[in-house]
């Protein structure tokens, strides 16, 4: 059921208002299948509820801290690498140089557990694009079937420029981590302007606990 969307241009490019939409209904799916819990199960996640995304969609695994691994993905990723991306890390999508704080945002992702949202850019330069591109990845953490935090839903969502035949990694400029136990009017504990700050490690907090009779 991971198809190309009707929504989607022919250039997998949404504009930014589009983009913001769908992404609230997005999460709003996810939030939804917690059912009063921290975290879905994996097996909760219906495609036919995140439809307008759900070429850009994914299914995470990891396989280590900071090591995350695609098994499932829309087609529009696909077409960002030029190639199959599923059994690739996650971290291909990202430059070389942005790496190591994207492992560190993903060590949160699964272990607080947390929300994690990037806004993403590639500059003109050589073997790059002319114009910038532009995007954001949205991951979300679920439960496998054996109850543990280790997989994740996500979504990688262009809003500028031409994505081409060629493999696209971007640098991260932004990148926004809410702990899940947080308010959702809270401000993220991370906000970090650049990948290339180191990110701020905030006291990790223990969901609190509560009597079922």
């Amino acid at each position: 059921m991971w198809n190309d969307p009707e929504e989607t241009t022919g250039t997998g490019v949404f504009d930014v208002t589009r983009t913001e939409a769908h992404l609230r209904a997005f999460r709003a799916h996810w939030e939804a299948c917690r059912n009063g819990h921290d975290v879905p199960n994996r097996s909760d996640i219906d495609p036919r509820r995140i439809e307008p995304l759900l070429a850009n969609a994914f299914i995470a695994e990891r396989i280590a801290p900071g090591v995350v691994r695609l098994r499932v993905a829309g087609m529009q990723l696909r077409d960002l690498m030029g190639m199959d991306v599923r059994g690739m890390p996650l971290c291909s999508f990202i430059a070389p140089a942005d790496r190591e704080a994207f492992a560190l945002h993903l060590v949160d992702l699964f272990d607080r557990p947390a929300s994690l949202r990037l806004a993403l850019k590639i500059g003109p330069g050589p073997g790059r694009p002319a114009a910038p591109l532009s995007g954001t990845m949205l991951l979300l953490p679920l439960r496998s079937d054996l109850g543990d935090v280790s997989r994740a839903l996500g979504c990688l969502v262009v809003t500028q420029g031409q994505i081409g035949p060629a493999t696209r990694r971007f640098s991260i400029e932004n990148a926004q981590v809410m702990p899940l136990s947080a308010p959702a009017h809270r401000t993220p504990f991370s906000l970090i302007e650049g990948a290339r700050t180191a990110p701020k490690m905030a006291t990790r907090q223990r969901p609190h606990l509560r009597l079922v009779t």
